[in-house]
This record gives C-alpha cells, sequence and structure tokens, in this order.
C-alpha cells in the first residue's frame, strides 16, 4: 500500500508518517523543502524520538519524497496512491489543490480505485476545504466522476511536534500522546481501517474537544506567556500565575463543551488535567513563538479563542479568561510574525477598539468586545 503525504516537516515525519509506516504503507512524502525532499529520497528513513525519560526512538523506514514544485510528478503520485494525507497548515491547502485534481483526473481516466484524501490540520473541516479546493479545478463533468470514487473525510488531530533543530535534519521528537479521529461517516463504503486511527460515526464532538481545550490552552498559554515575558511553554506553565489562568480558559471551553455535546464533566476535568501535564511536559522544549504564531487565524471567529467564547456567551456561560487571551493575542508582537506585526501595526493606526472587531468579528457593542479591550488594558500597564 502506497500514502502520499503532504508535507514533510515535523508533524508529517513525526506523526502522520510515523502512523502510516507503522500501518504497513510505503510513504512518500510530497514538499517544497528541496533539502528535505533530496535527504528522504537518499536515506529512505528517518528516526522519531519520543520526549519522555525513557527517549523511545522509531526508525521509520520504506519512505521516500517527490519535489511538490513539480506538479506532474504530484499529479503521478496522487493517480498511484491507495491513501493521501496532508500536514501542511490549514492555509496551504489551497496551494496543493491543483496537483492532487491533476492525480484525480488522471485516477478517473485510469479507473483506478477509490481513494481517501485526509487533511490532517488544525482546523473544522480541514478535509471539506480541502474539498473545495480541489473541486475549483475540475470541470462539472469531472466532479462527479471524482465524487463516486474519492471522499475527503474529516480528521481531528492533536501531537504536540515543537519546532527543533536535531543533528540530524531527518529526525524529529515528538511528545508520547497522539489521537487521530476520522469521521468514518463521511467514508466510502468497505474502507481500509488504519490501525491508530480512531474511526467516529460524529467526528465534530471529538474535533472541537481538542480544538477548544488543546489548541485553546496551548495558545492560551503561549500568549499570556509572551506578555510575561517567557520564551517557552513550559517557563510559562512552571509560573503559577500563567499556569492558573490557562486552566481557567480550559475550564470555560469545558464548560461550553459539556453543555454542548453532553461530555462528562468530571471525565472532562480529567482530560484538562491531562493536556495540562502535556503542556509541562520536562522533556519537550516548546517556544512560545512557535505556538503563537499566525495570531490572525487564531483570533478569527470561526477558531480556537473567538468561536468558544461566542458560543459560551450565547448559552449564558461565564467567559472571563477566554477574552484575557485574547487581549493577550493583540499583544503578541513577535518580529519574526507577519501575521503579529500587521495586528501590531492595526492596533496603532486604528486602535484596540477598531482591531479587535477587525480580526474577531466581534462587534463593538457586544459585551465580549468590552472585556477584550478592558483586559488588553490592564495587560498593557501591568502583565
Amino acid at each position: 500500500m502506497r500514502a502520499v503525504h503532504f508535507g514533510a516537516g515535523n508533524i508529517g515525519r513525526g506523526f502522520i508518517g510515523l502512523i502510516l509506516s507503522r500501518a504497513g504503507y510505503e510513504v512518500c512524502f510530497s514538499d517544497v523543502n528541496d533539502r528535505l525532499v533530496e535527504l528522504l529520497q537518499e536515506k529512505k528513513a528517518y528516526t522519531v524520538r519520543l520526549a519522555n525519560e525513557a527517549q523511545e526512538t522509531f526508525h521509520v523506514t520504506n519512505v521516500t519524497a517527490i519535489n511538490g514544485k513539480n506538479p506532474e510528478d504530484v499529479a503521478e503520485a496522487v493517480a498511484g496512491a491507495d491513501l493521501v494525507t496532508t500536514a501542511v497548515g490549514v492555509n496551504i491547502l489551497q496551494h496543493i489543490a491543483a496537483g492532487i485534481a491533476k492525480g484525480l483526473e488522471k485516477r478517473v481516466a485510469r479507473g483506478a480505485a477509490p481513494l481517501h484524501i485526509i487533511a490532517c490540520e488544525n482546523a473544522i473541516g480541514g478535509s471539506t476545504q480541502l474539498k473545495a479546493h480541489v473541486y475549483s479545478h475540475l470541470s462539472e463533468d469531472m466532479k462527479e466522476k471524482v465524487k463516486a470514487s474519492v471522499a475527503f473525510p474529516d480528521a481531528a488531530v492533536d501531537r504536540i511536534v515543537p519546532i527543533q533543530h536535531n543533528e540530524d535534519p531527518l529526525e524529529v521528537q515528538v511528545e508520547p500522546f497522539y489521537e487521530w479521529v476520522v469521521d468514518e461517516s463521511q467514508m466510502l463504503e468497505g474502507f481500509h481501517r488504519i490501525e491508530g486511527i480512531h474511526y467516529v460515526e460524529a467526528l465534530e464532538p471529538y474535533i472541537e474537544r481538542k480544538l477548544f481545550t488543546v489548541n485553546t490552552g496551548h495558545c492560551a498559554a503561549a500568549y499570556l506567556g509572551h506578555v510575561r515575558g517567557f520564551a517557552t511553554i513550559q517557563q510559562a506553565m512552571a509560573d503559577g500565575n500563567v499556569a492558573e489562568q490557562v486552566r481557567h480558559v480550559m475550564e470555560e471551553t469545558g464548560a461550553l463543551l459539556v453543555r454542548k455535546y453532553g461530555f462528562d464533566a468530571a471525565e472532562h476535568g480529567t482530560y484538562i488535567q491531562k493536556i495540562i501535564q502535556r503542556f509541562m511536559n520536562p522533556y519537550l522544549i516548546d517556544e512560545v513563538a512557535r505556538v503563537g504564531r499566525s495570531p490572525i487565524r487564531k483570533l478569527s471567529s470561526n477558531d480556537r479563542l473567538v468561536r468558544p467564547a461566542l458560543q459560551a456567551y450565547e448559552r449564558g456561560i461565564p467567559v472571563v479568561y477566554l477574552p484575557k487571551a485574547m487581549a493577550a493575542a493583540f499583544l503578541f508582537d513577535d518580529k519574526a510574525d507577519e501575521e503579529a506585526l500587521q495586528i501590531q501595526e492595526d492596533v496603532h493606526q486604528l486602535g484596540i477598539d477598531r482591531t479587535i472587531t477587525k480580526y474577531t468579528s466581534i462587534d463593538a457593542n457586544h459585551p465580549l468586545h468590552a472585556e477584550i479591550k478592558n483586559h488588553f488594558e490592564r495587560l498593557t500597564i501591568q502583565p
């Protein structure tokens, strides 16, 4: 079996590629990083090391790579694949869609077997978004033909993989915990079940539980930690004040999830505590700059901060710490992050009121808007 995975970065190699390889797939990575592609083509293997006391390692073999800048190679790889996955970032999906579309056209022409394409991104409906991008490159007739044999099941993925600089550029360190959940209701009949993937009939509760707990808590730790001058998530979470606020953020999203999906409150409380321990993992050094990067996306109305805050407010659930995390995001001024710099420029040029509305879509008359502004002003004076 052959899997084509878009994105040979740390998540691609340390999470998705590892799971697929251990499940018996030959994994072909598609990436635009020339050096990574060359190394994977040459070595055809790499090492994954777990961030725990034992420092367990896995030798991943039967891998190769193609250069994503060569559209014909991409199309040919997709045409011959038994599975296609991605871990490129939701904003990059549109850029890989044309090559996938060309590959699907080749599959139709050759009468290839059914195919699943799974976007493993930190986003709600990642595969659905990828499908829309791919279909934009297909004729109406081709869309109907593709629809008969290709499915785009949505997924939720969870594994912390920090930026790292190992002596071996292919080696990657990951946390021991991982979760890969796929919506089987969107899959083709008779699909092959992959060991390491958890299949569910309804994905939304799982993806929102992960997004509103892990991702919300993680970026809250980054933004609140940045305000207090910490460089890593571990340093931020070692500060009792930051750790307490992050826990409160996840308790607010937890109250929403319990109300919305009927999760057991005690079990969810245990889940929150487990997430906090993951953030504090002493064997995993994760930079605040990495976790907080792309604040424009993270502050958008459909993402990890604004979406749960608005849903909680609509249900009468008190939210105090989520607005504070948003306020801290507006103070994230990492000089290497273009989105952070754009927000800082808007705060300076437009003022905080208009900037909040611009990025969160929360109207100035909404009570949450005032909460964010008040926290912003307090954090500006005293972190």
